[in-house]
């Protein structure tokens, strides 16, 4: 199978935790049950102390403050959700610019805007694939970058070279060249006081942050290991049309060619797999897995894996995930412990060894008291916020945990060999293919299906 290791193209009022850790679980919208979690937590060690970790507040919006002026790159599905979710987050935010590929989809998100009183005049549409120094350049304080998933770590590091707060949507890179640009580019964010926030937005979501916040006061004890799941449908496909270049029906087929998406693991499973992180404040130091490519139609990935990640003090997270229809599936994560369990399925839950309910988020009283429960909205909240109180937070290095995690995962069922975290954050593998051009002929022979065992070697 054909990759190569050339540079690439020089291309986060009140919450529903009352805004204090030391009041979560005491606000209306958590509850307990056997009389156990609601209340002291004296008879738990913590797995950290409080004022140590990070708990967001998450009102219904964002404070008011100075005017900020957004520019989105990437129109499609994705980007002109995170639009949207950016103006509901706040008053005094507007969008000026944005970019896509193709012309017709910046002019999509523009038509939309212009339904809702924004104006986006031609000269601040840009389409291509350098339209995203365009936006940047013309004038915004803030980007927010929803294009397929190779291009971010460029997308992030001109932004972040301008001192442009930046809104990254997962994943943030598909391969180990994209992870070190990330990791790079975050420290030089931080050196700048820059807000970045990426789309890992469970870290926004008012029910995973209570449990997160009761997991760290030791409702559970220490965490011995956990199983996340992203086991769903298929999610779509176009075929290759008449008068389309390679390289512009992979684009938008995107979500079906690892070099732009990093596979489905990477994409969608990253989710799943940033709350184990999160939670358990680890990174994997090796993975173990398989999959295979049962019913997808177009592109060069898998669409189902099953992953055992060894952990830094060796336990085990099992991870799994599938894009395939007519077939059971849910999206949850399970973290065990040493006194009792974490579940997010249909409801977040803590349960003891015995199976005893000793703790749930209660997401009718959260209804009750907050009007915006949307985690896409919560987390440009959350974002807005640093940006005009001038409190940096920097997200795109902790989501790169999860993120290389799920390339590891990747990388061993497509080869059948187990991958570490030591050699791949030093790989020089670089999905970016060399020819890369919308209006010639590409190199099509090296996207192929991988077969696990194959004697190859990825460059």
């Amino acid at each position: 199978m054909k990759k190569n290791s050339i540079s690439r193209r020089t291309f986060l009022k009140s919450s529903a935790l009352a805004g204090a850790a030391g009041m979560v679980g005491t606000g209306s919208a958590l509850t307990s049950c056997n009389g156990i979690g609601g209340g002291s937590n004296a008879a738990n060690k913590p797995l950290k102390e409080p004022g140590t970790y990070y708990i967001p507040e998450l009102p219904d919006m964002a404070n008011d403050g100075r005017e900020l002026k957004a520019g989105v790159i990437g129109c499609g599905g994705r980007g002109s959700g995170a639009a949207f979710n950016w103006l509901s987050a706040a008053n005094g935010v507007t969008i000026t610019a944005v970019a896509d590929t193709f012309k017709d989809r910046a002019d999509g998100l523009a038509d939309k805007l212009k339904e809702k009183g924004i104006d986006i005049p031609e000269n601040m549409r840009f389409a291509g694939l350098d339209a995203y120094k365009q936006v940047i350049d013309s004038g915004v304080d803030v980007v927010i970058v929803a294009t397929p998933p190779n291009f971010r770590p460029i997308h992030f590091q001109y932004a972040t070279e301008k001192g442009k707060h930046s809104f990254l949507e997962k994943p943030i890179c598909v391969d180990p060249v994209g992870y070190r640009s990330i990791v790079v580019t975050a420290r030089q964010a931080q050196a700048k006081n820059l807000c970045v926030v990426t789309g890992t937005q469970r870290h926004h979501q008012r029910s995973y942050v209570a449990a997160y916040q009761k997991v760290m006061e030791g409702a559970i004890g220490e965490i011995t290991g956990g199983v996340v799941y992203w086991n769903g449908g298929k999610l779509w496909h176009k075929d290759h049309q008449p008068g389309w270049t390679d390289c512009e029906w992979m684009i938008k087929d995107w979500v079906n060619w690892e070099w732009l998406s990093g596979d489905h693991i990477v994409e969608q499973h990253v989710h799943n797999l940033d709350v184990f992180t999160w939670f358990s404040g680890l990174k994997p130091v090796s993975a173990l897995g398989f999959g295979s490519r049962q019913r997808r139609v177009t592109g060069d990935q898998f669409d189902n894996f099953s992953v055992d990640f060894t952990m830094e003090n060796g336990i085990h997270l099992h991870s799994m995930c599938r894009q395939i229809d007519g077939c059971d599936g849910h999206t949850s994560e399970f973290i065990q412990g040493t006194k009792g369990s974490l579940n997010t399925l249909r409801e977040t839950v803590i349960k003891d060894l015995a199976g005893n309910v000793v703790w749930k988020y209660d997401s009718e009283a959260e209804k009750a008291e907050f009007k915006q429960r949307d985690a896409y909205v919560l987390e440009h909240v959350n974002w807005i916020n640093h940006i005009r109180t001038g409190k940096p937070i920097e997200q795109a290095s902790e989501t790169a945990i999860p993120n290389m995690a799920a390339i590891m995962g990747r990388e061993s069922a497509y080869t059948g060999r187990e991958s570490t975290w030591d050699a791949m954050t030093a790989s020089p593998l670089d999905l970016m293919p060399k020819d890369v051009n919308l209006t010639g002929k590409m190199d099509m022979s090296g996207f192929v299906v991988p077969i696990a065992g194959k004697a190859y070697v990825k460059q």
